[in-house]
């Protein structure tokens, strides 16, 4: 009976199949996704010309600005409506003061009327805790920081989603969602969010406490599996980790690749066709092991436009193409972003304008100099800062290169506003005191290099630069461990028993950027806000001693 009944409704079965038209596959769709990084909260143009490889030779110009990338992204997408605007993190954090002072808030609120879809989560994301980049992503005032939220308007937080695929507390669940899914006249294209593994090291410990950075290529793979078995069509990986090409900006092509990125890349699923990198501040774009790998530089100076056609049918990418596309002045500017770009500019300009103090050089500098002015001035300042703690001051001051975000402009002297000295120092970091003998100084020096596969020694994350009085010497063909050939305070050499104290940042205190031996001891002062050092030391006005703090001994043949 059973059998008969099956037979009978397979023959109904085959009758309607007669009956009706047979299904026609789905048409291949074409699709726009228009992908920024590293926006910084840049929300006005560069005052600085760029320089850029186009197809057509080397040209200049000056860039980005808020209101004319909202531009540049609107006329892209009306070329083609079908369209994503997706990023690849550092969109806050380090940023000018008039985004700053504000806490970032401007700059999310205008990637959001820009119409960005969804962005991975950078280490900068991070500057200022967990619970303020929730505040980032959901909205309202809660006050998790120094400064006042929501100073100028209420804040609704971004539009678009946050991703973080490979950030994970100690249960496995991860601070974001680690993809999204988003469905284009009928073509499924699933995005991953990645930040880079290393941003423990960049990072004040305190700010991440409790989430952990998983393996990037692992994560991505893990996700993308779980993206296809979702129906995704084409996978994208939106990865804050990058490359080095020179020149380094580029329209098209990655001359010289190298960098981080690349072995990430070798170990991808080839499920993932197009990967949107960001962290190292270039802009390239080319095929890399049969996938696309694109970056749009730094601070809105680039989009990449990418068009991609999909076939539903097969979940093939069809074709592929992408360049970057400079954000100049002939774009124009979208309306509501120029308006609250304008908001906070006339709320900033009282704050920035203040006058703090000024500089001058001792002597005027020629030559190649291993740290900038504004290196020594920061130094000079939190060393400085330190004279009224209990217990005596510091006798050295070290700041790491990656701290201090801003030169002071050509010259041998001038004013500066508390604008920038913001820019110069834009963390809100405390200068704390360790104690620590001169065995561990020479270790932390130590940890500054880094040695590639090939044997290439170079700084890992940042550079170590002292206040005035200490000076040291390196020599990069040395082994692991010896490489500091001298070190000196007040022109005597540091003595490997004795207890010296020493002012660095709090990041620097938590063993941030890979400088681990600062963690192992615990601070016993607090001398306050770096950016107040440098207004102290700044007010009756900083002279600025010759460079040679840090000098390298040239390779014998």
């Amino acid at each position: 009976m059973t059998m008969r009944l099956i037979s009978a409704s397979l023959a109904v079965f085959a009758l309607s199949a007669c009956a009706t038209a047979p299904e026609t596959e789905p048409a291949p769709v074409s699709v726009r996704i228009i992908a920024l990084n590293d926006f910084h909260g840049a929300l006005l143009p560069a005052t600085q010309e760029t320089s850029y490889a186009s197809d057509d030779g080397t040209r200049s110009a000056l860039l980005g600005g808020a209101a004319r990338l909202g531009a540049t992204i609107a006329r892209l997408r009306a070329e083609q409506p079908s369209s994503l605007v997706v990023a690849a993190g550092d969109l806050i954090g380090a940023s000018p003061v008039i985004s700053q002072q504000f806490l970032d808030e401007p700059a999310i609120a205008a990637l959001s009327l820009a119409g960005l879809d969804v962005a991975a989560v950078g280490n900068h994301e991070f500057d200022r805790g967990i619970a303020e980049l929730r505040r980032m992503q959901e909205g309202g005032c809660e006050v998790y920081t120094p400064r006042k939220p929501c100073a100028l308007e209420p804040f609704a937080g971004a539009s678009f989603r946050y991703l973080a695929g490979n950030t994970t507390d100690a249960e496995g669940a991860t601070l974001f969602p680690g993809t999204a899914l988003r469905e284009v006249d009928g073509a499924m294209i699933g995005f991953i969010g990645l930040t880079l593994k290393d941003t423990p090291q960049l990072v004040s410990s305190s700010a991440i406490a409790g989430y952990s950075f998983g393996d990037e290529a692992e994560a991505a793979n893990r996700l993308a599996a779980s993206l296809k078995a979702e129906g995704a069509d084409a996978v994208v990986l939106l990865i804050h980790e990058g490359a080095q090409v020179d020149p380094t900006f580029n329209v098209s092509g990655c001359p010289g690749l190298s960098g981080a990125i690349v072995p990430i890349l070798e170990r991808l699923d080839p499920a993932i066709g197009l990967v949107v990198s960001g962290h190292t501040h270039q802009a390239y774009s080319c095929k890399v092991g049969g996938r696309t790998l694109t970056s749009a530089g730094r601070y809105g100076a680039f989009v990449t436009q990418i068009d991609m056609t999909l076939d539903p049918a097969s979940d093939a990418i069809l074709s592929l193409s992408a360049h970057n596309v400079p954000v100049t002045q002939e774009a124009g500017e979208e309306p509501a972003i120029a308006a609250l770009v304008a908001r906070y500019v006339a709320a900033s300009e009282a704050i920035a304008a203040r006058p703090v103090g000024s500089w001058q050089l001792a002597e005027d500098e020629s030559g190649n100099c291993l740290e900038s002015h504004a290196d020594r001035l920061v130094a000079d300042a939190q060393l400085a800062i330190t004279r009224d703690l209990a217990g005596g001051p510091a006798d050295i001051a070290f700041v790491n290169s990656g701290g201090v975000r801003t030169d002071l402009p050509p010259g041998t002297s001038g004013p500066m506003t508390y604008g920038d000295a913001l820019a110069m120092q834009p963390f809100a970091n405390s200068v704390l005191l360790v104690e620590m003998p001169g065995s561990a100084i020479k270790a932390v020096l130590e940890e500054q290099f880094c040695e590639a596969a090939d044997g290439t020694v170079a700084t890992c994350h940042s550079a170590l630069l002292p206040s005035q009085g200490f000076a040291y010497r390196f020599d990069r063909s040395q082994p692991a461990g010896q490489r500091i050939v001298s070190a000196t305070l007040n022109g005597k050499p540091l003595d490997p028993a004795k207890t010296y104290r020493v002012a660095i940042n709090n990041f620097l205190a938590e063993g941030g950027d890979g400088f681990a031996t600062f963690a192992r001891f615990p601070a016993v002062g607090d001398a306050g806000i770096d950016v107040d050092a440098l207004e102290a030391w700044l007010a009756p006005g900083a002279t600025i001693p010759p460079c040679g703090r840090v000098a390298e001994v040239s390779r014998q043949p």
